[in-house]
């Protein structure tokens, strides 16, 4: 008896110490508090408005292990205004029709004037811009959809179109510029009379970008005939797109004041200015190579150039707020420039690479029906599903005044890796077609240039290990913020109080959260009850998904209490957490795009076969972490309650894989969805538009095909032996087997086969020694050649 009193005593004494606030708080939380201040990391004021800026939003609702499905099924799925439309389908179709290519990169190397003077008049470098000063104003989706189709067409055009739209001088003079800048820049902007550029990157300032060396002092000088109070700034920079051709430059620079003119401040900070080409002393000009893309992209510099404060973006009151700027504009641009670009390469690739597969044949079958041809065409079919679901909804975020920092990051990473998956296997697929560069190859360009995509505004492997999860956890967590904030209060009593109820709420919350993984676990998550009405094929992607987001969130919180500070040094763990986040982020964005398009059935085995991907994804990356974590026995009782029965998830099924790759292969509903951003040339002078007429021609003469087939196993050929392959629908015809109709459809077919799987050749010395250009010459011969003629004696190209 005496035991039990004892026991209920203790237990009595517990309850208190953790109900009771002050003895709480005196007891537990002052020793925790304090420990907690010592161990927390001192942030700098770079540090500080990097993590903070943007806003939290559905990858909120991942993080903390309960995703409401009804808020991600009630987000309104964007769509365009008749005016956008419109735009889209007149002036978006001949910006394409201006720009070849082959063109631009071999050639020319920039877009043709008519296309640039064409981009300027018609506002495509202004759709960011309200229309009181001359813009478009048009949504983010808007903008996202320009992207992408320009993208399908010309990486040189993508860029020019997107940087000016993208985080630079219009998006920060909206956002901080006085009265006077937007006046006097925002309508040249949206005119086109000016082009901008925006500077960050330094040779010694990289990922880094909050290093940067270059440097302005506050000092006096002639301005105008006048002295007065400006910067000396002097700079290097490299990596500028649109810098060559740029009339008015933004620059990002620490700025200092020595002498106390501006203040007692003598850092003053990150600035950022504005900043004419032609002012004196500004070095623009020369260009980089990047990857045989013509965007314009080049170096800049100065070196003690006088400018007045009035250069400074928003006046002289926003010295040293650059870098806060910078961060809390990134997210917009970075939701929608590279998903945007990427989902064009990746539905170009689809719509083109899978008529080719049922174009092109060998051993007597489309090649696209071989296995090992599917499986490419399986991760091209879902892949490039996914992607766009992510582009739409990320760009939607947007819409709803979401400034959506880690989803920003996400949607750059993965659409850009699955993108580079997809165009990867596009080449794998095409074979020697896609190696030999030439006005018939539609994809060599975009397989040089995928790694441009990987590297800008935040290359893949920093996003991946430092930013998705390091900045992630901080922001997304309901808690953890909320206990930075506490330990660095000024006041240390209000701190404490702060911090009190934080940290228990955090407790509880990461208690709820291990609960509900183990069980989840047991039951496989079937039980999850599902308030919202979502299609029935898909409802346990959303029961499983549920118990991902509690695994993750129970897995972050005992990371974060291992490991402290330190997750920031382990940066492989934190890499797989991120990718956890994202995959679920993914997964979302696909069973959203599905909802949000009418549950289209046909289009379900996209859908499934990439949500099975990335489902299986998560699993390798919660694997990654619990068979690295650093304290073994704690990873060893992870692994039992994320798995308790061992690991549920394998890859797609081979089966719904040849569901997806037949998808491609054939015209459809579905594949038109799939691609529906897509240039198509309607003339089979283009290598686009010759694969969708080959498709159609391969299509009407399958069967007869097929009849000529069932001819030769009779031996219907006898005494008129069948020569080339080429000739077999003349034999067929000699021998009555097909009729002239027949014969004609065949001949059609095999001309336009032709001239899709071409390849194009160049004289020996690619016309260098004569000065001419390197088009391959018309082979007048043959169907389906392509380019123009380079004069006497060139080779012509031959078929494959």
């Amino acid at each position: 008896m005496s035991l039990a009193l004892a026991l209920v005593f203790v237990a009595a004494a517990l309850v208190a110490l953790v109900v009771v606030r002050p003895l709480r708080r005196a007891l537990l939380s002052a020793p925790l508090f304090a420990a907690y201040r010592k161990l927390l990391p001192q942030m700098s004021d770079t540090e500080r408005e990097a993590l903070e800026a943007g806003t939290v939003w559905w990858e909120g609702e991942l993080f903390r292990g309960n995703p409401d499905w009804k808020k991600l099924l009630a987000y309104p799925a964007p769509k365009l205004t008749p005016e956008e439309q419109a735009f889209m389908d007149n002036e978006v179709e001949e910006a394409c029709r201006l720009v070849d290519d082959w063109q631009v990169t071999h050639e020319l190397h920039d877009l043709p004037e008519v296309a640039w003077a064409y981009l300027k008049q018609k506002g495509f470098l202004g759709m960011i811009i309200p229309k009181r000063y001359g813009g478009l104003e048009f949504s983010a989706y808007a903008h996202s959809q320009v992207i992408t189709k320009v993208s399908t067409r010309s990486s040189a055009l993508a860029v020019s179109v997107m940087v000016p739209n993208s985080l630079g001088p219009a998006e920060l003079l909206l956002h901080y510029g006085t009265d006077e800048q937007k006046n006097h820049y925002l309508p040249r902007l949206a005119q086109g009379v000016d082009v901008p550029a925006f500077a960050l990157t330094s040779p010694w300032a990289g990922s880094d970008a909050a290093a940067i060396p270059d440097c302005g002092i506050v000092c006096m000088g002639l301005w105008q005939g006048s002295e007065v109070i400006g910067m000396r700034v002097t700079w290097d920079k490299r990596y500028i797109t649109l810098a060559p051709v740029c009339t008015v430059l933004g620059l990002a620079f620490h700025l200092f004041d020595p002498d106390g003119l501006l203040g007692d401040k003598k850092d003053i900070g990150i600035t950022c200015a504005l900043v004419p080409r032609d002012h004196p002393g500004v070095v623009i000009g020369r260009r980089h190579f990047p990857l045989n893309a013509m965007f314009m992209n080049g170096p800049t510099s100065g070196q003690d150039v006088f400018m007045p404060l009035d250069f400074i973006i928003g006046g002289p009151a926003m010295a040293g707020q650059g870098w806060r700027m910078l961060m809390e504009s990134l997210a917009a641009g970075r939701s929608i420039s590279l998903p945007s670009s990427n989902t064009g390469m990746a539905q170009i690739t689809a719509r083109a690479v899978g008529g080719y597969a049922r174009v092109r044949s060998q051993f007597k079958m489309a090649i696209g029906k071989f296995e090992g041809i599917e499986e490419a065409l399986t991760r091209i079919g879902a892949y490039t599903y996914m992607v766009d679901a992510v582009r739409t909804m990320t760009a939607g975020a947007v819409d709803l005044g979401e400034k959506p920092s880690v989803v920003s990051a996400i949607a750059k990473y993965h659409v850009t890796e699955r993108a580079r998956q997809v165009v990867n296997d596009g080449m794998d697929v095409l074979g020697g077609k896609g190696i030999c560069l030439g006005p018939a190859n539609f994809l060599g360009r975009a397989y040089q240039q995928i790694p441009i995509s990987i590297t800008v505004e935040g290359a893949n492997i920093l996003t991946r290990s430092l930013i998705i999860f390091g900045q992630g956890a901080i922001r997304c967590h309901p808690y953890l913020l909320a206990e930075m904030h506490a330990a660095q209060h000024p006041d240390h009593r209000q701190g404490l109080v702060d911090f009190d109820q934080a940290l228990w709420a955090h407790a509880a919350y990461a208690i709820r959260n291990g609960l509900c993984t183990l069980w989840l676990g047991m039951t496989g998550s079937h039980f999850v009850s599902l308030e919202a009405d979502v299609a029935p094929e898909m409802r346990r992607y959303y029961q499983q998904l549920t118990r991902f987001s509690a695994a993750f969130a129970f897995l972050a919180d005992v990371s974060l209490l291992v490991l402290g500070g330190g997750v920031k040094r382990r940066e492989k763990l934190s890499a797989r957490l991120g990718d956890a986040l994202s995959q679920m982020y993914l997964i979302s964005c696909t069973l959203k795009r599905y909802e949000a398009e009418g549950r289209q059935c046909a289009d379900a085995p996209l859908a499934h076969w990439a949500i099975w991907d990335a489902i299986y994804k998560t699993q390798q990356a919660f694997d990654g972490v619990i068979a690295n974590f650093p304290n073994r026995w704690i990873g060893g009782l992870l692994y039992r309650m994320v798995f308790p029965w061992g690991h549920p998830y394998v890859v797609p099924s081979d089966d719904l894989g040849h569901q997806v790759a037949s998808l491609l292969i054939q015209p459809s509903a579905t594949r038109d969805r799939l691609t529906a951003e897509c240039f198509v040339p309607q003339t089979d002078a283009e290598p686009v538009g010759a694969i969708e007429q080959a498709l159609a021609a391969t299509l009407a003469a399958e069967p007869i095909e097929a009849k000529i087939r069932e001819a030769e196993k009779a031996g219907r050929f006898a005494g008129n032996p069948l020569g080339n392959v080429r000739d077999i629908a003349s034999a067929a015809f000699a021998c009555g087997i097909i009729t002239a109709q027949e014969h004609d459809c065949m001949e059609h077919r095999n001309a336009l086969r032709d001239r899709v799987v071409r390849v194009d050749d160049f004289a020996f010395d690619f016309g260098l020694a004569r000065g001419r250009s390197t088009v391959p010459e018309a082979d007048a011969g043959a169907a389906g050649s392509t380019g123009e003629k380079l004069g006497a004696g060139d080779t012509a190209p031959q078929g494959m």
